[in-house]
C-alpha cells in the first residue's frame, strides 16, 4: 500500500516538472523568434530589436531583470527539487513524523535580507535608465514635433517647420556622428492615450491637462510600427502608429512637400465642391478651402499618406470610398459620421481627394 502511494506521488512530481520545462521551453522558443527576425521592416514591433537610444537602455534593462528573476527562478527550482528527492516518503519512513525544526535566525536572516537586496538592486537600475531617459539633453539640432491624441488618430504638428499632419510621424535618422533626435511634446484632446513604438522608445501616455515628453533617435531608415497602449474606447486597438524614418535628404523633402499648398485641380473642382459644402469641413481641414476643422486629421496633404483610419487600412481608392461611405466597415465604434451621399457625390470627392498630394 505504501508502494503505491509512493508511485502516486512521483507521478504527480514528474507531471509538474515537465509542465515547468515545457513552459521554459515556451518562453526561450518565442525569445528566439524575436530575436531571429530580420532586421527589416516588420509589421510586428520587436522589443528586442531596438532601432532607438531609449529602446536600446530599456531592451539592456530588460535583459539585466530577466537575467536576476531567472536565478532566481532557478534556485527555487534547484531547492524545490533537492527538497522533493532528499525527503520523499520511503517505506522505512512510513507513518513517522520528520524532524521537527522551530526557529532560524540565519534562515530568517537570509530570506529578509536577500529578497531587500533584490528588490533594492532592481529598483537602482530601473532608476538610472529612467534618467538617462527622462534627463536627456535637448541639443540644438533636435527636431520638436507636438503629438495629440484624439479618439481614435493622431495629430502631428511640428511648430518650428510650419507642417501639420496625422497619423503618419516623420522623423530624420540620427547619426552618432551629428545626432538629430526628435524630441515630442505629448498632449490629449479628450481621453488618456499612450504613445508607444516599441523599436523606438517605452510607453509614454497622453493625459488630458497635463504635458508629458519623450524623445527618439533612430538609428536606422525605415517604417517603425505601434499603437495606443492605453484603453481610450471602442477603436483602441485601432489607433496604430506609423514612424516613418528618413534619411535627411528624404527628410527635408517631405517637409518642403507638406508646406506646400494644396493642390487645386480643375477636373476635381466637383469634388472640392462637394467637400466644401457638406460636414466634411466641419471636421477637417484643407488649405485653400474654407475647411478650418480641426476635429479629425488635416487632409490637405491625405494622399501623402501610406495608410488611412489611423493605420487600419491601406491609403487606396476603394478604402478611401468605402472610409466616407460606410466608415463603420473599416473601423466599427469610430467617430467619422458615414456621410450619406449619394453615388455620384461620393465618387466626385473621392475624385478630389485624390488630388491632395
Amino acid at each position: 500500500m505504501h508502494r503505491t502511494t509512493h508511485q502516486t506521488d512521483w507521478g504527480v512530481v514528474v507531471g509538474r516538472a515537465t509542465g515547468i520545462l515545457v513552459l521554459l521551453a515556451g518562453i526561450l522558443f518565442a525569445s528566439g523568434l524575436c530575436n531571429a527576425s530580420p532586421r527589416s521592416d516588420n509589421p510586428v514591433p520587436n522589443i528586442f530589436d531596438p532601432r532607438s537610444t531609449p529602446a536600446e537602455s530599456i531592451r539592456d534593462h530588460s535583459y539585466f531583470v530577466l537575467a536576476i528573476t531567472g536565478l532566481i527562478f532557478l534556485v527555487v527550482v534547484t531547492l524545490l527539487v533537492y527538497a522533493v528527492v532528499k525527503f520523499r516518503d520511503k517505506p522505512l519512513t512510513a507513518g513517522r513524523e520528520p524532524a521537527q525544526v522551530y526557529g532560524s535566525t540565519q534562515i530568517e536572516l537570509a530570506w529578509t535580507i536577500i529578497p531587500v537586496l533584490i528588490v533594492l538592486v532592481l529598483f537602482l537600475a530601473a532608476a538610472r535608465v529612467i534618467h538617462a531617459i527622462e534627463d536627456a539633453r535637448k541639443p540644438a539640432t533636435a527636431v520638436e514635433v507636438t503629438a495629440i491624441g484624439h479618439q481614435f488618430w493622431w495629430e502631428y504638428r511640428y511648430p518650428a517647420l510650419g507642417v501639420v499632419t496625422a497619423n503618419e510621424l516623420h522623423v530624420p535618422v540620427s547619426d552618432p556622428a551629428h545626432p538629430t533626435p526628435t524630441f515630442l511634446k505629448l498632449l490629449s484632446a479628450d481621453t488618456d492615450h499612450s504613445f508607444w513604438v516599441p523599436q523606438l522608445a517605452g510607453k509614454t501616455d497622453l493625459i488630458p491637462n497635463r504635458v508629458n515628453h519623450t524623445w527618439i533617435d533612430p538609428h536606422q531608415t525605415g517604417v517603425y510600427v505601434g499603437q495606443c497602449a492605453q484603453y481610450c474606447g471602442t477603436q483602441h486597438a485601432k489607433m496604430l502608429l506609423r514612424v516613418s524614418v528618413d534619411s535627411p535628404e528624404e527628410f527635408a523633402a517631405w517637409v518642403q512637400a507638406q508646406k506646400q499648398p494644396a493642390n487645386h485641380d480643375d477636373k476635381a473642382s466637383a469634388g472640392r465642391r462637394v467637400f466644401e459644402t457638406t460636414a466634411c469641413i466641419n471636421c477637417h481641414a484643407v488649405g485653400g478651402t474654407n475647411g478650418t476643422g480641426r476635429f479629425g486629421p488635416d487632409l490637405t496633404h491625405l494622399m501623402s499618406r501610406d495608410t488611412i483610419a489611423a493605420g487600419a487600412a491601406l491609403n487606396t481608392h476603394e478604402n478611401l470610398r468605402l472610409w466616407i461611405q460606410n466608415p463603420d466597415a473599416i473601423k466599427p465604434g469610430s467617430l467619422m459620421p458615414a456621410m450619406k451621399l449619394s453615388d455620384a457625390d461620393l465618387d466626385a470627392l473621392v475624385r478630389y481627394l485624390e488630388t491632395l498630394r
